[in-house]
This record gives structure tokens, C-alpha cells and sequence, in this order.
């Protein structure tokens, strides 16, 4: 997939975010991507829903069989920023909006320690400036105030 060079999910409206790894598909240039519907976007300004991963929250995740409901996928790969394991315990989920070719995405990262989530890039001009855990996150005014 490094190698995608267009990414066309336009009519895919219960699309709310993408996973960060999508970042490491460096030849993607061309995206149509339905910014509407996606987490914290510029027009409306959904907000992203609240992240939990305390180490308590994590107790007994079996990480091959989660619900994606919850965990956003289905089992961790390894780190979204360095794609080393993720230790029992090390998850960090944290949203992040970025431009991805020519959109503007929210990306659900998966880090495995703390020094992984600080080390993710600013955030999108127009957008919440850091990464970020969601629920009650000020963000700019939307395009319609």
C-alpha cells in the first residue's frame, strides 16, 4: 500500500477518521476524500470522540481481538509512529488531523509510548494545533460561524 498514489473513499460518509499509517503512503498524491463527515473538519466541526487507554483500561487486551467500536481497528499492527510493539500496558491513542495528498484527514494513531505521541507533527493549518485525546478539545470556529 506505500505505494497507493490515489485515494478516492468520497462516498463513503461513515468514514469519520483514517488511521495515522496512511501517512506513510509517500507517493499519495491525489485524494477524494467526504471531508464532512470526518472528525473535527473545517465546515462543521464534529468533535472527536474521547479516547481512553489508561494502563487500566488496557488490562487483559487481547491485541490480535479488539472491537474496533472501541479501539478503532480490529487488532494493533505495532506502532502508528514508529512501527515498533506496542507493550502490554504502552498504548497511546491520539487523534491528530493532518493533510494527506490533497485532504485534510482526521487520523486515529495507535503510539506505543508516550514519546511516540509527542513526536507527531503539528497539526493542519485551520485545525487543532497538537495531537489530542478528544471529547472536549476547543477547536476553531467552523467555516459557517
Amino acid at each position: 500500500m506505500s505505494s497507493l498514489e490515489e485515494f478516492t473513499p468520497y462516498t463513503s460518509y461513515r468514514l469519520h477518521w483514517f488511521p495515522y499509517e496512511i501517512t506513510r503512503c509517500r507517493r499519495l498524491a491525489r485524494s477524494t476524500v467526504s471531508t464532512r463527515a470526518l472528525f473535527g473538519n473545517f465546515k462543521l466541526r464534529p468533535p472527536f470522540p474521547k479516547l481512553t487507554s489508561s494502563p487500566d483500561s488496557l488490562a487483559g487486551l487481547d491485541p490480535e481481538r479488539l472491537d474496533p467500536g472501541r479501539w478503532g481497528p480490529t487488532a494493533f499492527q505495532g506502532c502508528s509512529v514508529c512501527d515498533g510493539p506496542i507493550p502490554q500496558g504502552g498504548l497511546q491513542q491520539v487523534w491528530i488531523s493532518l493533510r494527506v495528498a490533497t485532504d485534510v484527514l482526521a487520523l486515529l494513531v495507535n503510539a506505543c509510548s508516550s514519546e511516540c505521541a509527542v513526536s507527531l507533527p503539528g497539526g493542519a493549518d485551520n485545525y487543532i494545533p497538537t495531537a489530542h485525546r478528544g471529547g472536549r478539545v476547543d477547536q476553531p470556529p467552523s467555516y459557517w460561524d
